[in-house]
């Protein structure tokens, strides 16, 4: 399996068509007092597969402090990896919407991405005061 995209952003979708689209890709948010929500946001993935991965597979995000105090319930996926007649290696999108983010404070939080219970990525999300 190869990560090709992981980014959080203010909107994405991914049609039937196998493309991924993507509105806003950020890392940092700003607010005059903590906590802080951001209203609507969503994480996306698209990850390539080639004949090795045939099989069954376990996906999952987790959203954390810089404690790792996790901030959300991690989010788990089963996916299966049939095989691809048709070329070398498959692509698959996924993406994750969020509502009303809560931030409880200032500072540095990370969205770690695990596949099958290994850490493949992180990202980072800065919640930085608003001094003006």
């Amino acid at each position: 399996m190869k990560l090709e995209v992981f980014t959080l952003c203010d909107a994405a979708t991914a049609d039937q068509a196998g493309k991924l689209n993507l509105l806003g890709a950020f890392d940092t948010l700003f607010a005059g007092s903590a906590p802080l929500t951001h209203p609507a946001c969503a994480v996306a993935l698209r990850l390539r597969f080639s004949s090795v991965d045939e099989g069954d597979h376990v996906m999952e995000l987790r959203f954390v402090d810089s404690d790792g105090k996790q901030l959300l319930q991690p989010v788990k996926a089963n996916i299966q990896i049939g095989p691809n007649n048709e070329a070398r290696t498959l692509s698959r999108n996924f993406v994750l919407n969020f509502q009303q983010l809560k931030l409880p404070k200032f500072g540095e939080y990370t969205i770690d991405f695990f596949f099958d219970s290994q850490l493949v990525s992180s990202i980072p999300l800065y919640a930085v005061e608003n001094k003006q």
